[in-house]
């Protein structure tokens, strides 16, 4: 349970969304809350979830120069999130500075350090895409020398797509957190924008330590019986490592 993060990405008003965390309190480990829950709800959301002794995933992504994410980046410890973002293509000074500053704030604050995790290559992209940026080198190569660079600046971990937890492991070692998003069930989910995606059990049999999964339980029949599936194929793939 503590490895499944579910996402809190939905519209709707406040108390549809802490419907949610009500009904899945006990079944996920973590709620993330990205940008368009936050935009809605703010730090309100963020506080309501934590009231019901749940943890938070803030899925805000910083990047900008270097000050502005790491004063970004002081208030989400204040806000007392367990996690938090940022894009590693914001460079090794903007990840240093956030490393220095949330250091800083939680000894000021005494509060807990939260895990700070380098976002390296969206899911929805491929390597097709990447070469219609103007990128020469594939999702791999670019997820890899992203997760080093993050680990060099000192972050926590990475966000990164199961297919690419391996490489990221054998570079990075055991105790650097890679978080997965795109894991996806044996049934298809409608309007899926996602491309690159794997099931929980061979995510967590590769290496990953976090999974987060939102609409393969926000669509399901049952949802906390879905996030107990997804919670015994977590369990399937640590015995599996």
């Amino acid at each position: 349970m503590e490895k499944l993060i579910f996402a809190l990405d939905m519209g709707g008003g406040l108390d549809d969304v802490m419907s949610w965390v009500r009904r899945l309190a006990g079944h996920v480990g973590v709620f993330k809350v990205g940008k368009e829950a936050f935009t809605r709800f703010g730090p309100q959301l963020v506080q309501s979830i934590q009231e019901t002794g749940s943890r938070v995933f803030l899925d805000l992504k910083f990047h900008d120069i270097p000050n502005t994410v790491a004063r970004a980046a002081e208030g989400a410890v204040e806000l007392g999130v367990a996690m938090f973002n940022v894009h590693a293509l914001g460079g090794m000074s903007m990840m240093t500075e956030t490393v220095e500053s949330v250091k800083k704030m939680a000894g000021r604050r005494e509060l807990p350090m939260p895990l700070i995790l380098g976002v390296t290559v969206l899911t929805s992209l491929n390597d097709e895409d990447l070469q219609r940026l103007g990128f020469t080198c594939t999702t791999g190569e670019l997820v890899l020398r992203l997760a080093r660079m993050a680990q060099d600046a000192g972050l926590s971990g990475v966000v990164a797509s199961a297919q690419d937890v391996e490489a990221i492991r054998a570079a990075c070692g055991k105790d650097f957190v890679i978080v997965t998003p795109g894991i996806r069930g044996l049934a298809r989910v409608a309007g899926d924008d996602q491309k690159r995606v794997l099931t929980a059990e061979e995510a967590v049999r590769r290496g990953s330590d976090y999974l987060v999964i939102g609409r393969p339980i926000r669509t399901a029949e049952d949802p906390v019986a879905a996030a107990d599936d997804f919670c015994r194929e977590i369990a399937r793939g640590l015995s599996a490592r």
